[in-house]
């Protein structure tokens, strides 16, 4: 058999195609745009926080029988399911509505500024009775004038956010609390939402949510105050009920946190918690 030899074989050139912008954006590894340094840890502080509120909901309803699980209704201020997942599932929302808002200003690269807690001015004093009775005589009647004030102050004030309050803000007005409220005060109202005591979460990682407090307008005050009001409605619960387990649920050991968390608020993977490209689509 005869096999024809080419020894002289002519390369073939293959003329390179015209690249396609997007097709060659879409197969090149882009390097991820650096984040804001304050941005980039507020953006983790609430990414972890999401992480542990979606892991929560799907624990709850499986562990709401066990005596363990009361280290958690200890904290939400009840055993009531529906009322603890309606508050799980408000500071979801909550956190995704800030988690969109970081990842917009990411975007534009906006830094975040320090917001720090203003002293209240004191109030003033009540008027004097003779000053009541000197504006009642200049009344037809003998009335005093109506106050300018349009609140009426026999109407006790409702606080910007109530945490047993059920009611779940829609995602048009989440948006625009997390743009005008402090930083430090939705990561509080998420916190009170979510069940995020000291004892749930890692030293590390309670250290930063305590720099987020103070350094964004949040208050320790209102966060412990929240604590013990819940858990005095706690335990007024368990009083109705005889057949309580005893248990010590006030200050639980780590071993039994993760037991029922199946970890500390801080130790769980999340995905990419710096990533400015993957953002929480709107509910």
């Amino acid at each position: 058999m005869l096999v024809k030899k080419y020894e002289h074989t002519t390369p073939i050139m293959i003329r390179p195609a015209t690249p396609d912008p997007a097709q060659d954006r879409a197969g090149r590894t882009m390097p991820a745009p650096t984040l804001p340094e304050r941005l980039a840890a507020l953006l983790h502080v609430v990414r972890v926080l999401l992480g542990h509120g979606r892991r929560l909901v799907e624990t709850v309803p499986h562990r709401v029988a066990d005596v363990e699980f009361a280290i958690v209704a200890g904290v939400c201020g009840t055993y009531t399911l529906p009322t603890i997942l309606v508050r799980l599932q408000r500071g979801i929302l909550r956190a995704m509505a800030l988690e969109r808002y970081l990842l917009s200003r990411a975007d534009k690269g906006r830094e975040i500024g320090f917001v720090y807690q203003r002293e209240r001015t004191p109030a003033k004093p009540p008027a004097k009775p003779e000053a009541s009775e000197e504006a009642a005589s200049k009344v037809p009647g003998g009335r005093p004038e109506p106050a300018e004030s349009g609140h009426d102050e026999k109407t006790p004030r409702r606080p910007a956010f109530d945490p047993d309050d059920l009611r779940i803000p829609t995602p048009e007005e989440l948006d625009a609390e997390v743009r005008r409220r402090p930083f430090g005060r939705t990561i509080l109202a998420i916190c009170m939402d979510l069940a995020v005591i000291p004892g749930f979460c890692t030293g590390p990682f309670w250290n930063q949510i305590s720099d987020t407090l103070m350094n964004y307008g949040g208050s320790f005050t209102t966060l412990f105050k929240m604590r013990e009001h819940r858990e005095i409605s706690f335990q007024k619960e368990r009083d109705k009920k005889p057949d309580s387990w005893c248990f010590a649920w006030r200050h639980p050991p780590l071993e039994t946190v993760r037991q029922v968390l199946g970890y500390l608020i801080g130790e769980a993977p999340i995905s990419d918690p710096f990533d400015p490209l993957r953002a929480t689509a709107p509910p």
